[in-house]
């Protein structure tokens, strides 16, 4: 174990999260979130794993969580058999299941991918399936994203209000954009070393990597794909609620602009894409909502977005045209990001990567490998190579149990939030299938998904037990 310059803000936050309550922990775990890179203890014993200062912020919330009256029956709840909560359990239970015995049980059957950790071996390497400390950090790791959603959707049903859903993704978002602009203006000026003792985690640093010309945008994490990660998911809670909002309010407009110019600044071709999905996402429903209702009004904000939607996007492309012929930095610019991104030694790699994991996948009879012991690029390979077609079957099913969760729109502030927080792990979905090297959906995505599941608990009253007849009554 390991004490880091950054130990001592890992306990300041939980210092303010005992302080503040359920409730503010809540907001103290979503402002820790963009700290990817801020260890509070290192772990060179299990796999070189850090524990981060977000990590000790999760144990917190579920300790207070757990010591709270009527517990047993708020889990009860949140584990029935036709919820989220229940699925996503499942899956936690067949993770921990695989990643204990099928390292074992398939040792040597198939080949894998995975990161070198030992000897003179530098970087992804091809080596037999064994088990080893990357099991174990990858599989605290999904504990702990699973204690997240329990914990925040435990504190969001017994409180389900508006403010607290609000609060906590305005603290994610002032931090995570506070950090890339903070990364910006160090790397531009050279003084990197501001930000130097929250990036304590014993993981790669890129730091320096440009892409023509520009100094890719990592904030508070290690790489520039982990904060374009981050980044969709909150465009797409903060596209949700300037759409749906009718309160009139400007900051949250000056938000998603803020976050849509750091996304166009964020040089990483996953997050491009992802970005590009999810705009789709966000018009086609628009685009239904217009086919269905023509007889009975257009919608005006439907109408908006798809109308406005095309012409700017016919305008973007006519200037990002004429500006690649004319302009050689744009024209090295786009294609490194996105032209020459399939061609370049890094898609190939990333290719193979998935290419293997569905081979691990078959090699071990449809189980799975175990979390940890294959290395995949998209999500879906990495999560068919670590836990086969039960896991990936659990993850559908807890995905689609979220999506479908319904609101009632009599509430109009619980309900605006609901559409925002799916927006939110939609734009993650969209990120996460071009690239996302485990079947872990990370803090952000799973925080989301605590909000919505605690806010729509919190919107149905537990039925009231029922009365027998007294003896003798009688019965109308």
């Amino acid at each position: 174990m390991q004490f880091v310059s950054s130990t001592l803000f890992g306990l300041a936050l939980v210092i303010w999260a005992l302080w503040r309550g359920p409730s503010g922990a809540v907001v103290a775990l979503f402002a820790a979130i963009p700290f990817g890179m801020m260890a509070a203890i290192n772990l060179p014993a299990l796999g070189n794993t850090s524990l981060l200062a977000s990590d000790l912020v999760v144990v917190t919330l579920a300790g207070m969580v757990l010591v709270r009256r009527g517990i047993a029956r708020d889990l009860a709840r949140l584990l029935a058999p036709r919820g989220a909560g229940i699925v996503l359990a499942l899956f936690l239970a067949y993770a921990v299941f695989a990643t204990l015995f099928y390292p074992r049980l398939f040792a040597g059957a198939t080949q894998v991918f995975s990161l070198a950790r030992a000897g003179n071996e530098a970087g992804i390497v091809s080596q037999p399936l064994a088990p080893g400390g990357g099991n174990l950090s990858q599989l605290l790791r999904m504990l702990l994203s699973t204690l997240l959603f329990f914990a925040v959707a435990l504190v969001t049903a017994r409180r389900p209000e508006p403010q607290i859903v609000l609060r906590a993704m305005t603290a994610v978002t002032l931090c995570h954009a506070g950090l890339g602009l903070l990364d910006i203006a160090t790397q531009a000026t050279g003084t990197s070393f501001v930000l130097q003792p929250l990036r304590t985690a014993n993981y790669a640093l890129m730091l320096g990597n440009e892409m023509a010309g520009l100094n890719r945008l990592i904030g508070g994490f290690s790489e520039a794909s982990s904060y374009g990660y981050v980044l969709i998911g909150l465009i797409g809670f903060w596209l949700g609620h300037v759409y749906h909002d009718r309160s009139g309010r400007r900051w949250p407009v000056a938000l998603l602009a803020l976050l849509g110019l750091l996304w166009l600044r964020s040089t990483s071709s996953s997050a491009y894409v992802g970005g590009l999905l999810l705009l789709i996402v966000f018009a086609l429903p628009r685009l239904f909502e217009l086919t269905r209702r023509r007889r009975v009004g257009v919608p005006r904000r439907a109408a908006l977005v798809v109308f406005g939607g095309l012409a700017a996007l016919v305008l973007v492309l006519l200037v990002l045209g004429a500006l690649y012929q004319t302009l050689p930095a744009v024209a090295q610019f786009l294609d490194r990001a996105l032209l020459d991104k399939l061609s370049t030694q890094s898609a190939e790699e990333r290719g193979s990567w998935d290419a293997q994991a569905y081979r691990n996948f078959l090699d071990t009879w449809m189980l799975g490998a175990g979390l940890g012991s294959v290395r995949a690029s998209s999500w879906i390979a990495a999560t068919l190579g670590t836990t086969g077609l039960i896991g990936l079957g659990l993850l559908l099913l807890f995905l689609w149990r979220l999506f479908r969760l319904r609101f009632d729109r009599a509430d109009a502030a619980r309900w605006q939030l609901a559409a925002a927080l799916k927006l939110g792990m939609a734009g993650c979905l969209c990120r996460a299938l071009v690239v996302k090297s485990s079947p872990n959906l990370d803090y952000i995505f799973l925080g989301m998904a605590g909000l919505l599941v605690g806010l729509w608990l919190g919107g149905r009253r537990p039925a009231a037990p029922r009365r027998r007849p007294q003896p003798g009554a009688k019965i109308r």
